[in-house]
């Protein structure tokens, strides 16, 4: 209940605090942490209050130990402190959550020694960097490559961990090496030379794209049926977008207003899609509540494309267009929480509680 209740007000809070930014009216207790640097908190709320928590609690199911959940009620914590004003508590609390994961991450690679697991450990470190960043007061230019950093590696970490027993070329490896060293770098650049960190970042998130469509399983699992095939269209989806954030990421180092368009299309686009694809497997694994799947997922998908090419496309040309597509950015999110809940009740409905209960 208790981080339900964290990642329930994370949420909201940080999507009001994206409405708000834009000028859409929000309820007034959703609008009154809204008095500093509104972007780089909308994103400190969704990234490591949302992302960061539901993360947090996923690798602690996995690690099977309480000492594990102190990452994800620490993220939360601090996103409730943003939501009340008091970011510099937020702040650290929020590095306390990112040192917290890192140690969980660590134990996770002295367990298994794996490509998989090195990387979740390698984008736990990015996040640590990002957080101490912002909780020292720095811009979104230092901060956000950081951020990003963690989600991209820890989503291509549950990729190659997902697809670890397919036959990939030697090469493959020693490539996404190099990809995700370049991102790496990239951040790392951001904050001292933005321009140059820039332009490395964003091809480097192209690259990984290209990686990514090129070497994972959702090439293939597209043409089968049910769910690998959801899976699949979340996947290469999210992979696009993934590559059109990182050309507008690099633009920006041309001083092109792409700003909006590179940090939605990859935090809406890549990563509410990668979201989307595995919450139907992921779900019931860490909030043991089973899903009835059916083709009504694929609806809250097409709404999320949608919502986003009129926000960053139309919305290019007109900044009530703008406000209008990060509304429906918004609806989509609270869509595609409605669908989850009703395949949940779906599936109770049809195999009864006694079921459910079996498989708790």
């Amino acid at each position: 209940m208790v981080f339900g209740a964290l990642v329930t007000v994370s949420l909201v809070a940080g999507v009001a605090g994206g409405l708000w930014r834009l000028g859409v009216a929000v309820p007034d207790p959703l609008s009154f942490a809204w008095t500093g640097q509104v972007l780089l908190v909308h994103a400190a709320l969704m990234i490591c209050g949302f992302l960061g928590t539901v993360i947090g609690i996923e690798r602690a199911v996995a690690v099977k130990h309480r000492a594990a959940f102190l990452a994800p009620l620490a993220s939360g914590s601090g996103a409730l402190c943003l939501v009340l004003g008091q970011q510099a508590a937020g702040a650290w609390l929020g590095v306390a959550a990112a040192v917290s994961f890192l140690a969980v991450n660590a134990v996770v690679v002295r367990r298994q020694h794996a490509a998989h697991t090195l990387l979740l450990l390698v984008g736990a470190a990015a996040w640590v960097t990002g957080n101490v960043l912002f909780a020292l007061g720095h811009g979104g230019n230092a901060v956000f490559p950081w951020w990003f950093a963690f989600l991209v590696m820890t989503i291509a970490a549950e990729r190659l961990e997902m697809t670890r027993l397919m036959r990939r070329r030697p090469s493959a490896s020693v490539t996404l090496h190099v990809v995700l060293s370049l991102l790496l770098a990239g951040a790392a650049w951001s904050g001292v030379a933005p321009r140059a960190g820039e332009l490395v970042y964003g091809t480097a998130l192209v690259l990984l794209a290209a990686w990514l469509v090129t070497f994972d399983v959702a090439r293939r699992t597209v043409f089968a049926h049910g769910i690998s095939r959801y899976m699949a269209v979340c996947l290469l989806g999210g992979y696009a977008w993934l590559g059109i954030a990182g050309v507008a990421w690099a633009t920006t180092a041309l001083g092109w207003a792409t700003r909006d368009a590179a940090l939605h299309a990859l935090g809406l686009g890549f990563v509410v899609s990668m979201m989307m694809g595995h919450a139907p497997v992921v779900l019931p694994a860490i909030a043991r509540v089973k899903l009835q799947f059916g083709a009504f997922f694929y609806l809250p998908l097409a709404a999320l494309h949608l919502s986003l090419l009129m926000r960053l496309v139309l919305g290019t040309f007109s900044e009530p267009l703008r406000a209008a597509g990060a509304s429906f950015n918004a609806a989509t999110i609270g869509f595609f929480a409605a669908t989850v809940a009703g395949a949940a009740v779906a599936w109770r409905l049809q195999h009864g509680a006694a079921g459910a209960r079996k498989t708790q």
